[in-house]
C-alpha cells in the first residue's frame, strides 16, 4: 500500500494559469472579487488551523463533536471502500471517519483532494504511517473547476465535502458542484455535507473576527499569494479585514479594504486602481437551514438520506446520495 503519485507538476501549472485568470477576471471587474482558494498556500493553510482553535471559531468544534459523535452511523449508512474528501487539508476531520469505516473491515484508499500541494503530500505521509495498509492517492485539484477521481478508488464512493466549505459558493454555485459531484460519486456513492446553520448574527460575525487577528492575516494572505505566483506589487499595509453578515443573503462576506486610493500593477493582468474605501470581497460563507439544504440537493440530483445537528444546533452534517435511493430519516 503506501502513497500513489499525483500529477503534481501538470496539475501546479494549471492551477498558475487559472490564478492568473481568476485575478484578471475578478480584478478588473466591479466590485472587485478574488476566490478563497488562493488563501491556501503552506502559509494559509497553518493559519487556518489555527483560526480553527480559536474560542470564536465555532464550526470546526461542532463539527468535530458531531462527527464523532455520528461517524458509526454514518460508515454504517454510507460505508465504501474509498473515501474521498474534498479540501482535505491536514485530514484531521477525516481520521474519525477512517476509524469507523476501517472497524467495518471498509476504507482500503482515501483520496484526499486539495489546492495546496505541501500540506497534501504532508497529510498523505502521516495517514499512511497512522493506518497501516491504508492506500492515499493525492489529487492536487481546484474543485471549484474539476475533480478528477482516480481509477484507483474503488467504487462505491463515500465523498466527504466537510468544513461548511460547500458555503464558500453561491447558491447557483453550489448546486452546480453539487450535480457534478453527484456524477462523479455515481448511482451507488454517497456524499457527506458539512454545513454551518443560520444562527445569532454575533456569534456568526465573531467567527470571522477573532481578538487573535488570525483571519485578517489569513485573509491578507491571499495578496501575498498573487504577490509571490503573478509578480503583483500589493503592498499589504494598504489593506485592512472586514467580515459582516448579510442577513438577507443568509452568508458571511469577507473583504480586504483599501486605505487609500492606489493602484497595483499585476503583469500580463494590467494596472488595478482602487479608491480608499474600495473593496475587494474573498470570500463567501452561506448558512443554512434543512429545508434549504433539502432543496440545493434536491435541485442538483441529490436527496437527503440523513440529517444531523450537533447539540447547539449550530452545525450539521448532511448524508446524500443520488435522487430516490432511499427515504430520509
Amino acid at each position: 500500500m503506501g502513497i500513489m503519485p499525483d500529477s503534481t507538476a501538470a496539475a501546479t501549472a494549471a492551477s498558475a494559469e487559472r490564478m492568473l485568470s481568476d485575478a484578471r477576471r475578478g480584478l478588473l471587474s466591479e466590485p472587485k472579487t478574488l476566490p478563497p482558494t488562493y488563501f491556501y498556500d503552506a502559509k494559509g493553510s497553518m493559519l487556518f488551523d489555527r483560526i480553527t482553535r480559536t474560542p470564536e471559531y465555532y464550526l470546526t468544534r461542532a463539527e468535530c463533536a458531531l462527527l464523532e459523535r455520528e461517524a458509526d452511523s454514518i460508515a454504517e449508512a454510507g460505508g465504501s471502500p474509498s473515501l474521498v474528501e474534498l479540501g482535505a487539508g491536514s485530514a484531521e476531520k477525516s481520521r474519525v471517519l477512517i476509524r469507523a469505516l476501517r472497524a467495518r473491515g471498509l476504507c482500503d484508499r482515501y483520496v484526499p483532494v486539495d489546492v495546496d500541494p505541501t500540506t497534501l503530500a504532508e497529510t498523505a505521509a502521516s495517514l499512511v504511517e497512522e493506518f497501516a495498509g491504508l492506500q492515499v492517492i493525492p489529487v492536487v485539484a481546484d474543485i471549484r473547476s474539476e475533480l478528477r477521481i482516480p481509477s484507483a478508488a474503488s467504487r462505491p464512493l463515500l465523498c466527504a465535502f466537510l468544513g461548511s466549505t460547500i458555503g464558500n459558493f453561491s447558491r447557483a454555485e453550489a448546486r452546480l458542484l453539487l450535480s457534478r459531484l453527484r456524477g462523479d460519486i455515481g448511482e451507488d456513492g454517497s456524499l457527506l455535507l458539512g454545513l454551518d446553520l443560520v444562527k445569532d448574527i454575533p456569534t456568526i460575525e465573531r467567527a470571522y473576527n477573532d481578538a487573535q487577528g488570525l483571519t485578517a492575516e489569513f485573509n491578507l494572505n491571499v495578496l501575498a499569494v498573487l504577490n509571490r505566483e503573478l509578480g503583483a506589487d500589493f503592498d499589504l499595509a494598504m489593506f485592512e479585514h472586514r467580515a459582516f453578515y448579510d442577513p438577507d443573503l443568509r452568508r458571511i462576506e469577507m473583504h480586504l479594504v483599501s486605505r487609500a486610493m492606489q493602484g497595483v500593477t499585476i503583469p500580463l493582468v494590467g494596472e488595478i486602481e482602487l479608491a480608499k474605501g474600495e473593496t475587494i470581497r474573498t470570500e463567501i460563507s452561506c448558512k443554512y437551514d434543512r429545508d434549504a439544504v433539502e432543496e440545493m440537493l434536491r435541485e442538483s440530483g441529490l436527496e437527503l438520506e440523513r440529517w444531523m445537528e450537533d447539540s447547539g444546533r449550530s452545525f450539521a452534517l448532511a448524508l446524500a446520495a443520488p435522487a430516490d435511493r432511499q427515504a430520509v430519516v
